[in-house]
């Protein structure tokens, strides 16, 4: 009986390591305009579960909206299941609507790297495998730029090659509702309380002075 009570135990501590792919719980979500949205600067980004970065940067000042969704292949309109199966080419990715006189690409960058393991290649912590790797689209040649130069000032800090790749931006399509805003909507989830939750608490320590004063997790 005591042997079956450890294995018990086990299994249940390890539940927050499965990846965000075997925690889903569709929910219906609301609804942003897109008119709301049209006066911003915006950013696309990929690094590991989308539910974990839109959680990131929805507490960073200057940024207004946070748009969890996929890109970086070749699939249109590719549903959850599609990109879990790594047949679509396209990462979980954020789409970031910014005030730039507020907060600077450069700045959305340092949060990138700070809220990631910037060496592991396809993945990050549990959720493993290429829709899961680590891409910043850039939208111009200045974006590329200064991407490029994050990346070299990263690189000074680890002895492991930086594993995120740099690609001119295509085509960001929205994932579906139940997906937005996911942490906020559920933060009772397994997967949200061991891993999204503490991932996001590990960006904000680095860089409190970025995060809304008012913002709650």
């Amino acid at each position: 009986m005591k042997k079956i009570a450890i294995i018990f135990v086990s299994a249940f501590l390890m539940i927050p390591l499965f990846s965000c792919t075997q925690q889903v719980k569709k929910m219906p979500q609301k609804k942003e305009s897109a008119a709301d949205l049209s006066k911003l600067s915006q950013a696309t980004f990929a690094s590991g579960c989308f539910w974990c970065l839109e959680g990131v940067y929805e507490s960073v000042k200057g940024v207004h909206e946070v748009v969890s969704g996929y890109s970086g292949g070749k699939e249109p309109n590719p549903t959850y299941e599609q990109v879990g199966s790594h047949a679509t080419g396209h990462a979980e990715a954020v789409e970031v609507y910014y005030d730039s006189s507020i907060v600077s690409y450069p700045t959305l960058l340092k949060v990138y790297f700070a809220s990631q393991n910037p060496t592991q290649v396809n993945g990050q912590g549990p959720d493993k495998g290429a829709p899961y790797r680590s891409i910043i689209f850039y939208r111009t040649a200045e974006e590329k730029m200064q991407a490029e130069k994050s990346i070299a000032e990263t690189q000074k800090k680890y002895t492991e090659p930086i594993a995120a790749q740099l690609t001119s931006f295509k085509k960001f399509w929205k994932a579906e509702e139940y997906h937005q805003d996911y942490i906020q909507k559920n933060p009772d989830v397994a997967y949200v309380r061991g891993e999204s939750i503490p991932r996001i608490k590990r960006f904000q320590k680095q860089l409190p002075e970025l995060i809304k004063p008012d913002h709650k997790l």
